[in-house]
Formats: structure tokens, C-alpha cells, sequence
């Protein structure tokens, strides 16, 4: 079985990846929980003579929720905000359209609450609503403008959370599909509900009284030291999202097995020993990932999109706000195969063909940077010179079929794949990692778009064969991209920037087509940077431990260990990032990305 090679082994062992990594609440800030903290928003209410609106997030589980706000506050009447809503039947007939028949792909919708709610019945609602009134479910805040002096919880919930519940057998919001398949249950999250709730609760941070911890909130029976859900007051919200949007920070990774899933996280990282496998980890995504806040009174999680939502010109920089609005536009991940196997091979969309088919901004360009491998580790890039393209096309069809298993290495290219190595991946360009690889991979945000073509004859962890898009794959082929473009355009494209005292900075290759620029600083002591405007996005693939420092001490020292993925907002401006008096690593090295074009001096 394939190991992590010595080097990294030590690395990793003097400086353990944070699984768990926390946002400081403001100074003072308190966390409060269980039944305490609903007489704290009910007191609230009561001083204001107005009802208690609970807006929740589709998602959090609406009777384990009702039990306990019944428990804290029994002489309180409770109201469903969901009977307002439309029928089911009419929601369904709705958003049909952004569903499509496919299993996983959709048509991003642009919904608003308000369409999912018929107007009279809440304004009805609104006139029954009197003292010690508390309304609950997603749709709650649409009455905070139809009601004198209202006090508004958000019940918060990251969409990691919301799928291990729906793996779980949770349904989406209104729906009796608690058996469906759990592709279809994302993909009605992805298209339709996660993209109105954002919109909705996107509207309400700049007044909410109070933010809970929604994926704390269950009905089974919690572990003993689990606390209850944490709740903090929505000016404690608001200033740790300003605060965080000024400073260096992590995301919560989180980490998922796949049938090409390998061993070397488990060991680098320290991953349950006992499971079978990781192939992902989401380090740097927030539409998915989450942050923790930590205060007096332990942590609460919030989904990290929040903080794009709410600080998004201080986090993205003034350029890439106005390019992708409040839109985290850079990806970090790791894809897992050391001592497993070949990832699907696959294309992503071209740009015209996203926007016209799926109704997406921009699309999933991508690269592979490799942080360890295996002698015989390589990675599959763009077709081979002289092949019949029909033949191919052919080919890939009867594999799809049950036929004849793919010929990969009849039409695709294969290039060695090292340590430190660099691919890049426009879009429309055919790919995938081969087995024994750990790959740092960079891209744009977008998710759900690998049209994968062939997937080695295998099922997926759930025994159903994973979904495979030959017609979409095939239409966005670049067939020009041959070993020769390839191996010109895409391999070893490392160019050296400068090279200064003990530190070289190197542009390492991703093609023009691509928005996003990596930059690599090798050092022994320290190296500096500047956000210039634009958020940078970093990750310590080489050295155990570093921290990064302002120079003129506008944040505290920030710690990051190997492997590890953090932030540099765009307002911070110069930083350092500097060898800690524990590391012992001889040379360190950060690869960094940001969005071309959207730095202060491109002008």
C-alpha cells in the first residue's frame, strides 16, 4: 500500500493539520445556550411588545427546534410559518424546470422566498400574531415587515451538515423523499433551496437580534459533553464577520470517502484510522465549509458563506466584487488516491456552454498540484495526437453501455506526476488523476459540473453506478488540446519571478484561459506578501509549521501547519509569512492563488 513519503511523514508529524480550526468572537461576546438562550430572545420580544420570529434555514430540523423552544418558553404560543406557504403541489410544479430529469444536474434557479409563500395567508398570519408569540420555520423573517417591533432569529446551517442528514434519510424542505437518492436531494438543495435561502437570510443579517447554531440542534439524544445549541446576539454576529474579514483565518474542512479514496489524509492528517478511505476534503470552499466562533461559552458553527454574504468587499476586494458579487470565486481541495484509484475521467464545461445550458456565472477551470506521490503516479491530460475522434466517441459509449471496458490509454495522454508538480485544466480540456497521487487541486468555485466520461467500470459507495454525461462531456471536448498543446501548454509551465535573499517566487503555470493565477514562494526564514485588493488563498505545501504576521501589527500571529488551507482577506494588505521557533523544516514553501486582474496595481 502506498505511503506518504518520509519528509512529509515528519512534517506532518511536528505539525499537526487542525481539523478544527475557530474565529474569535468579539471581546466580551457570550454564547448562550439550551433554555437560557431562548428566554434571552424572548425577553427581548417581550420588551418590545412584539412577536419572536425564528427564521430558519432549510434544513435544520423543525421539530427538534419547536421542542425546544416549547421546553424554555411553555406559556408561549407557537406558529408554523410554514402554513403560509403555498401548497406542495404548486412549489413542485415550480421548480420542475430547474430540476430537469437528470440525477445531479439542474438549472440554477433565481427564486425569492416570497415566491414559495402566498402573500394573503401571510398577511392573515401577520394580523394573529400578539404578545408571547413565537413564529417558527423558513419563511418567519417575511413577516418581519408586517409586524410592529418584531425580534428576528436566524437559525444557521452549513450544507455539509445538511447533506450527512440527508445521507441520513432527511428530506428537503416540504418533500416526502426521505428515500430518494441522495444526488437528487443535493441537487434540489444546489439549484433551488440553498440558492433562495442564501438570498433570504442575505437580507436579514443587517437586522437580525440573535444567530443559533442550527446543526447542533437533533432530536437524538446528544452525547454527554455535547453542548446545546449556542446562540449569540446578531451585534456579535455582525462584528466577528467584520472583525474576520480583516485578518487571516481558516475554514472547518470536512472530509468524505469516495470509491477512488485513499490512505494518506489518515495518516498526514490523522483521520479516523478505522474507515475505509478519504478521497475529498473541502478546505476552502464556503459555500460548503463552516466557520466556528469562539467566545466565552465555547463555539457555535455558521455556514463561512456568511461571512462572503456579509463582508464581501473587505473579504473578495473591491475588483472581484464587482466581477462575481458576493461569490467566493477560488476552490481548494484534496483528492486522495495514495493507495487507491484513478479518479473518473472527465471534462468540465466551457464557459459559453455553462451559462447557456445551466444558467451558471462561470465555470469549474482547474488545476492539479501535487503534494505527494508515487513512483508510478500520473496524471491523464488532453487526447492524444493523430486519434480517430469518432472512434473515441464510439468507444466511450459502448463502455457506457456495458461493452467493452474505455481504452483510456488508447486515446488519453499520461504524464508522470512528482512532488511539487503543477497541471492545469481549462475547462473543456479531458482529465484525471491516476492512482497513488495526493493532489492539491485549485479551481473555480462552481461545483457539480465533472462530466465525467468514463469511470473505470465501477459503482459508487451506494452500489449505483455514478452518473456519467457523455452527451454533455462529448459537446465540450477541446479535441486540439493534443499531447503537443498539452505538453507545451498545460506541463512544467514554472517561471521564475525573482529571487531575493532566501526566497524565490515562482509563477507556476496555469494557462492564460484561467482566472486564476498560483504563485509559489520558496524560504527558509520568511517571505513576504501583499493582498494588493484581491483575497489570496494560500496553502503550506511544503514545511511543518509558519505564521503569518502583519507588519505593523494590525492582527495577531497566525499559525498554519502543513497542508493546511487558510484566507488572507483582501483588506489586509502587506503580511509575512515566517518559520515559528518549533519548526524544524529546512525550507518551506506556500502556493498561493488569487483571481487575475483583481489586484489594486492591475490597471
Amino acid at each position: 500500500m502506498s505511503t506518504p513519503t518520509s519528509d512529509t511523514r515528519d512534517q506532518a508529524e511536528r505539525g499537526r493539520y487542525d481539523t478544527q480550526p475557530t474565529v474569535d468572537l468579539p471581546a466580551g461576546e457570550k454564547i448562550v445556550r439550551g433554555s437560557a438562550a431562548w428566554q434571552t430572545a424572548a425577553e427581548t420580544a417581550t420588551s418590545r411588545g412584539g412577536a419572536l420570529l425564528v427564521d430558519t434555514y432549510p434544513g435544520v430540523d423543525i421539530p427538534a427546534l419547536t421542542a425546544q423552544v416549547r421546553a424554555a418558553l411553555p406559556d408561549w404560543t407557537i406558529v408554523d410559518a410554514e402554513d403560509a406557504a403555498r401548497p406542495v403541489a404548486e412549489i413542485e410544479q415550480l421548480i420542475a424546470p430547474n430540476l430537469t430529469d437528470d440525477r445531479v444536474l439542474g438549472v440554477m434557479s433565481h427564486f425569492t422566498l416570497s415566491d414559495f409563500y402566498d402573500d394573503a395567508k401571510l398577511s392573515e398570519m401577520a394580523t394573529t400574531l400578539t404578545g408571547k408569540t413565537v413564529v417558527i420555520g423558513w419563511g418567519a423573517g417575511l413577516l418581519a415587515d408586517r409586524i410592529k417591533s418584531p425580534t428576528t432569529v436566524i437559525v444557521d446551517m452549513a450544507r455539509w451538515e445538511i447533506q450527512l442528514r440527508q445521507r441520513a434519510g432527511a428530506t428537503n424542505w416540504r418533500a416526502d423523499n426521505a428515500n430518494e437518492d441522495g444526488l437528487r436531494k443535493y441537487k434540489r438543495g444546489f439549484y433551488v433551496e440553498w440558492r433562495t435561502a442564501d438570498r433570504h437570510k442575505r437580507s436579514l443579517f443587517d437586522t437580525v437580534d440573535f444567530v443559533v447554531d442550527g446543526n447542533a440542534i437533533a432530536p437524538a439524544e446528544p452525547h454527554p459533553d455535547s453542548p446545546d445549541a449556542g446562540m449569540i446576539t446578531g451585534a456579535a454576529f455582525r462584528q466577528a464577520m467584520q472583525d474576520a474579514a480583516t485578518r487571516p483565518f481558516r475554514v472547518v474542512p470536512f472530509f468524505d470517502p469516495g470509491v477512488w479514496g485513499g490512505q494518506w489524509m489518515k495518516k498526514v492528517i490523522g483521520l479516523d484510522p478505522a474507515k475505509d478511505n478519504y478521497a475529498w476534503c473541502f478546505d476552502c470552499v464556503p459555500e460548503e465549509n463552516s466557520l466556528l466562533l469562539e467566545g466565552e461559552g465555547g463555539v457555535i458553527e455558521i455556514p463561512s458563506i456568511d461571512l462572503v454574504f456579509a463582508q464581501p468587499v473587505e473579504l473578495l476586494g473591491a475588483k472581484n466584487f464587482s466581477r462575481f458579487g458576493a461569490d467566493f470565486p477560488i476552490r481548494f481541495d484534496f483528492l486522495d488516491t495514495m493507495g487507491g484509484g484513478n479518479l473518473s475521467l472527465q471534462v468540465h464545461p466551457l464557459q459559453d456552454y455553462i451559462r447557456n445550458t445551466f444558467g451558471m456565472a462561470y465555470t469549474q477551470d482547474e488545476s492539479y498540484y501535487l503534494l505527494d506521490a508515487d513512483d508510478d503516479a500520473v496524471v491523464y491530460l488532453g487526447t492524444k495526437t493523430g486519434i480517430d475522434q469518432q472512434q473515441m466517441v464510439d468507444d466511450l459509449h459502448t463502455a457506457q453501455e456495458g461493452g467493452a471496458p474505455f481504452p483510456a490509454e488508447k486515446y488519453i495522454n499520461s504524464f508522470p506526476a512528482r512532488k511539487h508538480d503543477h497541471f492545469a485544466i481549462p475547462a473543456g480540456t479531458i482529465h484525471c488523476s491516476g492512482a497513488n497521487s495526493m493532489v492539491l487541486e485549485i479551481s473555480a468555485t462552481p461545483s457539480t459540473f465533472t462530466f465525467k466520461l468514463w469511470d473505470w467500470g465501477r459503482v459508487g459507495l451506494d452500489g449505483i453506478p455514478r452518473p456519467v454525461h457523455l452527451d454533455h462531456g462529448i459537446r465540450n471536448i477541446q479535441w486540439d488540446r493534443d499531447t503537443e498543446w498539452v505538453d507545451e501548454n498545460l506541463i512544467d509551465q514554472v517561471e521564475t519571478l525573482r529571487t531575493e535573499g532566501d526566497v524565490i517566487e515562482e509563477r507556476t503555470g496555469l494557462h492564460e484561459l484561467e482566472f486564476i493565477e498560483t504563485r509559489r514562494h520558496w524560504f527558509s526564514q520568511a517571505a513576504d506578501h501583499d493582498t494588493d485588493g484581491t483575497v489570496n488563498v494560500l496553502n503550506l505545501v511544503e514545511g511543518d509549521e509558519a505564521r503569518v504576521v502583519s507588519p505593523t501589527g494590525a492582527f495577531a500571529p497566525f499559525v498554519v501547519h502543513y497542508a493546511e488551507t487558510f484566507i488572507i482577506p483582501a483588506s489586509v494588505g502587506p503580511y509575512r509569512i515566517e518559520r515559528t521557533e518549533r519548526s524544524q523544516s529546512e525550507r518551506f514553501a506556500t502556493l498561493k492563488a488569487y483571481v487575475r486582474g483583481s489586484r489594486t496595481s492591475d490597471n
